[in-house]
Formats: structure tokens, sequence, C-alpha cells
């Protein structure tokens, strides 16, 4: 039997998907290599889910079909709370360019709306009503926020890398670059409640808290990207009503362009 080939594609060859926030472009080289997906991980309030939704507002308005799952409230709460954008614009729901999903939703279609806990089936109903929405929609961007709450039902870390390896497998196959946002305490030591997420995911990009001068910053690191060189250096970045700015942390944490 003849040895299949394996084809690599060399890092500058890689198809990238422009998350549309300049400065984590520059820091990816491009972009996130399409396909790849990402661990959006953070504290309470570091701007996970602000991030993450102008990453698919940007692709939406560069013609991708993008798709927001929402775990743990409401989409249409989420919205009302988020910071409102120059350059939203509603027609882009109204066109299928941007959709949103509820968690809830896709466990009452699928039965196991009631359960405390999910078995391995239950992991492949979920895998595959996802898969439904991104066929049928023809989803190239989504996020998931958060992966925490998904992984809380599933208890066990065999059960979590299951559902994770199989969610990425999926994705990746019809070439979706996907964000999972997962939640982590100030104090914890590693980038995942579960300590499983961070060790399957192509990237992770670690969201934070630093005080400086009686100011709460919010902080920006790529920890980890597969297929592409990147910065590892940590970013202040701001919340703006044109988009997530940022700018280096430099050492003994000065802020450039500031005192």
């Amino acid at each position: 039997m003849a040895k299949q080939k394996l084809s690599i594609t060399p890092e500058n060859k890689r198809e990238r998907c422009v998350t549309g926030i300049d400065s984590l472009d520059s820091i990816l080289n491009g972009g996130v290599p399409k396909g790849n997906c990402v661990l959006i991980t953070g504290s309470c309030g570091t701007g996970k889910t602000t991030l993450s939704l102008e990453f698919l507002v940007h692709g939406a308005l560069d013609s991708d079909n993008c798709l927001f799952i929402s775990v743990t409230e409401s989409s249409v709460k989420m919205l009302n709370n988020i910071v409102p954008y120059d350059f939203f614009d509603e027609e882009l729901i109204d066109k299928g360019k941007l959709n949103f999903v509820d968690m809830p939703d896709i466990y009452t279609n699928i039965n196991i709306v009631h359960k405390s806990e999910f078995e391995f089936e239950d992991i492949n109903k979920i895998v595959k009503e996802i898969e439904k929405i991104v066929i049928e929609k023809d989803i190239h961007r989504l996020v998931m926020d958060s992966i925490t709450s998904v992984c809380f039902q599933l208890k066990t870390e065999e059960k979590i890398r299951d559902f994770i390896l199989n969610l990425m497998k999926m994705l990746s196959s019809h070439d979706c670059t996907s964000l999972l946002v997962s939640e982590i305490s100030p104090e914890e030591p590693r980038y995942s409640l579960y300590g499983v997420e961070e060790a399957i995911a192509d990237g992770i990009v670690l969201m934070g808290n630093l005080e400086r001068h009686g100011d709460l910053l919010r902080t920006l690191q790529v920890v980890k990207m597969r297929g592409t060189e990147h910065s590892r250096a940590k970013y202040v970045l701001d919340l703006t009503p044109v988009g997530v700015l940022m700018v280096p942390l430099l050492k003994g944490g000065a802020v450039e362009g500031r005192d």
C-alpha cells in the first residue's frame, strides 16, 4: 500500500481570518489562521465578550456569515449591554450575516434541557445540532460564550475533552474560525477552569485586569497560536465605540503613549 503524502502549508502561506482589530491582526501577523479554534480566556469584566463580538461584526461587514452562541444569558440582553459600536449595522442581522442563537434553545431542540449532567451521547447531539446551524447558515466565524458554562454540565475531564475535540474538528472541517470564551478567576494559575480547554485549543488569548495608579486597566496577551508566529507581549486595551484599541504595556508597567 502506497504511503499517503502529508501536505504541509508553510506558516506564511496559511490563509488568515482577519479579526478587524488592527493591533490584534498585527500581533498575529495578519490574523487568526483560518479554521483555528481559539480560547478567549480571562476573569470577569476583562472585555472577552466585547472583543469576540467585534470579531464577528467585522466578519459580517466583510461578507462572512457569523454566529454567536450565547450560553449564559439571552442574546437580546447581551446586545443591549454591549459597547455601542459606531460601525454596527442592524441590517447585518436582518440579512443573516450576523446570527445569534441561545444555547438553551439548542438544548431544547435535542431534548436535554432538564439534565444536570450531560452524557457522551448528549455531547454528540450538541455538536451535531451546532453543525446543522453552521451548514444551514454557511457560518465561517463562530463565538461560543462561554464554553465554561457548557463544561460545567459535562463534569469530567474526559467528557470536556471529547466535547471540545469534536466541536473543534467539526468547525475546522467547515473552514470555520471560532472563539471559545472561557471564564477563570483572577487568581487562577492556568488559562482555563478545568485545564483541559487550554491544552486542546489552537490558540489562547489571555485577557486580564491590571491596577495602575488607582486605575483598573484591561490587558490582552496572545499566549499561543498554532500556525503563525506572534507577539507574546502584553497590551493594554480600551473598549470604545470605534472598536477595541490596544497599546503595548511597557516594562515596569508603563503604557505606551501615556505618562
